[in-house]
């Protein structure tokens, strides 16, 4: 038989283009394909047992006094799949376990964390109005599955208005909205939005549309179903700005253009609403120089809805303040690079320096190699929020530890200490603190068990090979800088969220005591201050000014006294040591497939020992005037607990109150494992500096485990008291 001998070169062109051809059709069929609208779900309607919730109650009055009051625990930052980046995060690219809907945090609130409250808060720019009613109506049936009189769990209405300006001047950050009421009448038609036009569109470029179906082809429908969640988001029309929020159609985005245009919108509608500061100090989103002063101008700031300031999440801690700074403002606003401070803190503007210093090759001359060092420097701090791009091929070692306090609990990446809570009870903001998750798969509360970071925290695996170029991945490394130009930069690129993973955590909890358990008696804790956060655990804390005028009055609130040193007490008590699985009432209502997907197959599970208290620490803060350096003395006095579960400690302030101080304190328990607490791992040198980190990429146990595991101090924080002389005055912010 005769074979006809086709050329290897003839051969190569009739697969590429049999390849193309497949490619083409594949693309032809993709564009024809529709995504599915993904609905808010359905949550369990089954109660939890009254005795389960009455053990709640009962767990606390071995380690109080007795009390009219009770503590509850919850979670005021809840995000679904309903936002945009959790959408993302829920993507196969990304390694996401698929969509968690509202029903998801309803089910995990009352099951896998055993809430007694809890606040959706999805990204109010990324919701679309049929979104919005589902998110209305998944809160009202979440409460429907309660009992009326005796709530397991009270769900609240909400979002988050998330603002980020590009300079230190327009920036007023991130804030979350919570409502007390959920019936129609009381209802906004639509969530009130920061100016975030990259928020409603895809993360991702438009051949994405077409090439991630066909990448991760099992699994094509997920994306077709994010791609018609931003195409609903997209076509709802702008709200006109100059017409009353009562006034404007329920089927148009409506946006605030700053915290003064949030509270007037508020006040339009008229109902009670809460707005909660949150991840004020994280660099992630936060650019360099910007300060709570901004805020302390006129109407940006409203002491009756913007009363509460989450201090504590999964993205760090936003309490402590430290004097050194990302960036030196000059006179006329000129920017600076600092250099590195005696404690061990290196701003990355100068970090970005040495990086290119380290490139400068042989031949390249002394004088032209630190000319492109200060180069680098500046191109750092003009590029914003967006910086790291301006170092191409710059890798988590190369920035080492830039940016990150040294000696802070937890803190948020590349911490804004002006933005801090510290700073702000220092300039006069009269804030309760409360902790909360953040969390972005519906599962409110996460922090009760250290475990499951990939599941539990927003660090994510990074896309790799043709992936992550599609997604504007990683250049070759350049031995110059270059000028960044942030606006023209794909959403993806805009922060260094490679760098940020290594310090997430589980999420932290808010805590109040409450006269009960109903919605309005927890509402008016809100308002009372009468709040505390945690990182995590449910350790129990009171803390009372005990000779004020009326008596004894708790955290959160304002006593005026004349010559008398104020006396205070605090009792604190360990959380409970957590035991393996779920309780037996969670398995009884949720089928074991639930329990495996949405709670991972750990609950809130407390044994009977309470965990032992290393410490309690005060901090005092005397407001000054703008002008003045802060007044901040962390600790001021620090009282061992001797490694007991239960402790209570009495001190009083004999230096003269010269017109207002605060004061709050911290319940630290002993050190326990906990995901994500080692951040970048420092190796110090033998002068204390760290001289190169060992981040956790969740493989060899040595650095922890699959979770990061690091030994941290968990920790429970009060709601300051703030004492004022009599008959002085009280400060602007009132």
């Amino acid at each position: 038989m005769n074979r006809k001998i086709v050329p290897r070169r003839a051969y190569q062109k009739h697969q590429t283009f049999l390849w193309a051809s497949l490619w083409v059709l594949s693309l032809i069929w993709v564009s024809g394909c529709r995504g599915e609208h993904q609905g808010p779900g359905t949550p369990v309607k089954a109660t939890v047992p009254e005795s389960v919730v009455a053990k709640r109650s009962s767990d606390q009055q071995s380690a109080s006094l007795p009390r009219a009051k009770q503590i509850l625990f919850g979670d005021l930052h809840v995000h679904t799949t309903f936002s945009p980046d959790a959408f993302v995060m829920s993507l196969p690219l990304l390694g996401g376990e698929g969509v968690h809907p509202p029903a998801d945090a309803c089910d995990y609130a009352r099951y896998c964390a055993g809430l007694d409250f809890w606040s959706i808060n999805d990204h109010a720019e990324g919701i679309s109005p049929q979104h919005w009613r589902e998110t209305v109506d998944s809160i009202q049936r979440c409460n429907a599955a309660t009992d009326p009189t005796h709530p397991d769990t009270v769900a609240f209405l909400g979002w988050e208005w998330s603002q980020v300006g590009s300079t230190p001047e327009t920036h007023f950050g991130h804030k979350n909205v919570v409502l007390l009421g959920t019936d129609p009448d009381e209802v906004p038609r639509r969530p009130i939005a920061a100016p975030r036009p990259e928020f409603r569109v895809a993360t991702m470029p438009t051949i994405a549309k077409f090439l991630l179906p066909l990448a991760f082809f099992a699994e094509r429908q997920r994306y077709f179903d994010y791609f018609e969640y931003i195409n609903e988001v997209e076509a709802t029309p702008q709200c006109d700005p100059n017409t009353n929020t009562r006034d404007l159609p329920a089927e148009c985005h409506e946006v605030a253009r700053d915290p003064r245009e949030l509270f007037r919108k508020l006040d339009e509608w008229g109902g009670p609403a809460l707005v909660i500061p949150h991840g004020t100090s994280w660099g992630l989103m936060t650019p360099a120089g910007s300060s709570w002063d901004l805020q302390a101008t006129e109407g940006q700031h409203d002491p009756q809805r913007q009363n509460l300031f989450e201090i504590y999440s999964g993205h760090g801690n936003s309490e402590e303040y430290r004097s050194w700074r990302a960036v030196e403002l000059g006179p006329d606003g000129e920017q600076s690079c600092p250099e590195p401070t005696g404690d061990g803190y290196e701003a990355c503007c100068w970090r970005a320096g040495e990086i290119i210093r380290s490139r400068c090759v042989e031949d390249i001359p002394s004088q032209v190699c630190e000319q492109r060092v200060e180069d680098a420097r500046r191109n750092y701090l003009e590029a914003g929020v967006g910086a790291h791009n301006s170092v191409p091929g710059a890798t988590v070692l190369d920035w080492g530890n830039c940016g990150q306090c040294p000696d802070c609990f937890a803190p948020a990446f590349t911490l804004r200490p002006e933005m801090s809570g510290q700073y702000a009870l220092a300039r006069g903001f009269r804030f309760g603190f409360l902790g909360s998750s953040d969390n972005h798969s519906a599962r409110a509360g996460n922090g009760f068990k250290e475990h499951a970071r990939l599941q539990l925290t927003e660090a994510r695996p990074h896309p790799t090979g043709i992936m992550a170029k599609l997604m504007g991945g990683q250049e070759e490394p350049s031995p110059e800088s270059i000028q960044v130009d942030v606006s023209a930069l794909p959403l993806q690129k805009r922060r260094d969220v490679r760098r940020s993973d290594f310090l997430l955590t589980t999420g932290g909890l808010a805590a109040v005591h409450s006269e009960g358990r109903s919605r309005d008696q927890i509402w008016d804790a809100w308002n009372r201050r009468e709040v505390y956060g945690t990182s995590g655990p449910r350790i129990l804390l009171w803390f009372n000014l005990m000779n004020g005028p009326e008596g004894s009055t708790p955290m959160g609130s304002e006593a005026s006294l004349d010559e008398t040193a104020p006396r205070f007490r605090v009792r604190a008590a360990g959380s409970r040591e957590q035991l393996p699985g779920c309780p037996q009432h969670v398995g009884e209502t949720l089928t074991p497939e639930r329990i495996a997907k949405l709670c991972l197959n750990e609950c809130h599970h407390p044994g009977d020992a309470r965990l032992p208290l290393d410490r309690i620490e005060v901090v005092r803060i005397t407001p000054g005037p703008m002008e003045t350096a802060p007044q901040i003395e962390d600790p001021w006095r620090s009282f061992s607990c001797e490694g007991q579960s239960l402790c209570t400690i009495e001190f009083d302030d004999t230096e003269p109150v010269a017109a207002e101080r605060a004061y709050y304190v911290r319940a630290i328990q002993t050190p326990t494992p906990a995901v994500g607490a080692g951040g970048f791992r420092c190796v110090n040198s033998s002068n204390g500096e760290c001289s190169q980190i060992r981040p956790c990429t969740g493989e060899p146990e040595a650095l922890g485990g699959s979770d990061c595991l690091s030994e941290v101090g968990e920790r429970a924080w009060s709601s300051p008291i703030f004492v004022t002389r009599a008959l002085e005055p009280r400060g602007v912010l009132q």
